[in-house]
């Protein structure tokens, strides 16, 4: 029971430091918090699953002083992004022909036959200082990429690269009006097909010596 309560105050900890309610303005905030708290929010699709490996994920913090942002505004950032990681690695499994609901000796033939073609699902975050006056994040995955074009649509409210049923097309665009809008900053993707995928969120430390 102690265990289970401890758990339990965690989540609930983790979850109100992700939403923020008690802090709707801009307010000085600590961006690794907001990204483990998401982290612990998604757990669930991180953690192994029947006939899928987990998602191992990589975090190479730098030292960051406190960011003024809009806290629940940008930890959505984060949310949105790191599940469209996991649906691309997820995707990467499954076209492997890893897929629930086979037998233990069919499981261990496809996983033997995947990890040879497909490697370990993983996502890097990493953080930096940029020129004393700009944080970036980064969120990287190596899944399976994407076209040139597919890039240069990302941000455009109801593209997506999904199943019929399966996304919004609105994630990644409302990711960028936070970003870019709220706190001036900026939001790109670097990718190449086999190769992964890298968003990369840039936005100032503090806000109001920005110019309007």
């Amino acid at each position: 029971m102690r265990v289970g309560a401890e758990r339990i105050r965690q989540i609930v900890l983790s979850l109100r430091n992700f939403s923020r309610l008690d802090e709707a303005d801009m307010k000085q905030v600590d961006i690794h918090s907001g990204i483990d708290s998401t982290l612990l929010i998604l757990q669930h699709r991180l953690k192994d699953k029947a006939g899928s490996p987990g998602i191992e994920v990589i975090k190479e913090f730098g030292e960051l002083p406190n960011v003024e942002c809009y806290a629940g505004q940008l930890n959505q950032v984060f949310v949105n992004i790191l599940t469209n990681a996991i649906d691309a690695l997820e995707g990467q499994n499954r076209s492997a022909g890893v897929s629930p609901g086979r037998t233990a000796e069919n499981l261990a033939e496809r996983r033997i036959a995947s990890e040879a073609i497909v490697p370990s699902p993983r996502i890097r975050i990493r953080t930096e200082v940029l020129n004393s006056n700009r944080v970036a994040i980064r969120i990287a995955d190596n899944g399976p990429g994407m076209s040139e074009e597919v890039c240069r649509r990302l941000f455009d409210p109801f593209f997506t690269t999904k199943p019929v049923g399966s996304g919004t097309g609105l994630g990644l665009s409302i990711s960028y009006q936070i970003v870019v809008e709220k706190h001036r900053g900026q939001l790109k993707c670097i990718s190449v097909p086999g190769q992964g995928a890298e968003f990369i969120i840039e936005i100032p430390l503090t806000q109001g010596n920005q110019l309007r």
